[in-house]
């Protein structure tokens, strides 16, 4: 049995890390022209998921929960029985980030206002879509000390175009990128506000991990899926 060279397979890992770039822009591109985006709209859309997921913008700052520390005290030399009672106070800053959070945000905004104008009728089935996945994503997200709330974004993305394919077909790929934006962004990162404070972490940004966040990641993936473009 011959096995292929360790040149020719570290060539192709090289050719295959070189290639991932331009097969990530070009389905984002794809899935930001089912929603209905001229070439134009939907590359300067791409930019600024690109660009913008380096930016975060702090809105707000949450107390974490205060620590004790009982520091030792000479006092008539019971410094080993007797602690003084040191309290800190940290915070979290919330932030939300430009590329991961804002943008597919706005683009969610702009769908929904596209169906209240071209097809009322659609919004219920967005309405019970959005519901559904809020739901699910609340339930699904997890805080992890030290570094937010976690949760795999496949998930909101197959019940968002699941949902955009059963309620309402002929506007699946609206359906399925507002909810699967709107859905994790309530559902695991609003509705889980309150934890922040237990996390310990020092910034906590909404869509952080730009691109590739739950919220916009879980947005697109889901409007590849759905079939038709508007």
């Amino acid at each position: 049995m011959r096995t292929a060279p360790t040149g020719c397979l570290s060539l192709l890992m090289f050719g295959l890390v070189l290639a991932l770039p331009f097969v990530l822009a070009n389905a984002v591109l794809t899935a930001l022209t089912k929603l209905g985006l001229g070439p134009l709209s939907a590359l300067g859309v791409a930019v600024g998921i690109f660009v913008g997921g380096a930016i975060n913008i702090p809105v707000a700052r949450v107390q974490q929960a205060e620590r004790v520390e009982y520091r030792p005290t000479r006092l008539l030399g019971l410094h080993r029985l007797l602690g003084r009672p040191v309290r800190h106070r940290a915070y979290t800053v919330v932030a939300v980030n430009v590329g991961g959070c804002l943008v597919p945000t706005v683009l969610a905004g702009y769908q929904v206002a596209r169906m209240a104008l071209e097809a009322p009728a659609a919004l219920g089935a967005l309405g019970i879509a959005l519901g559904l996945n809020v739901g699910l994503c609340y339930s699904f997200a997890t805080p992890v000390p030290r570094r937010g709330i976690a949760m795999q974004p496949l998930v909101p993305a197959l019940a968002a175009a699941l949902s955009g394919l059963v309620l309402a077909p002929e506007w699946a790929p609206p359906i399925a990128f507002a909810a699967g934006v709107l859905g994790p962004l309530i559902g695991a990162d609003l509705l889980h506000l309150d934890d922040i404070a237990q996390l310990g972490a020092g910034m906590a940004s909404i869509g952080g991990a730009g691109t590739f966040d739950g919220v916009v990641l879980s947005g697109l993936v889901a409007t590849l899926l759905v079939p038709g473009a508007l």
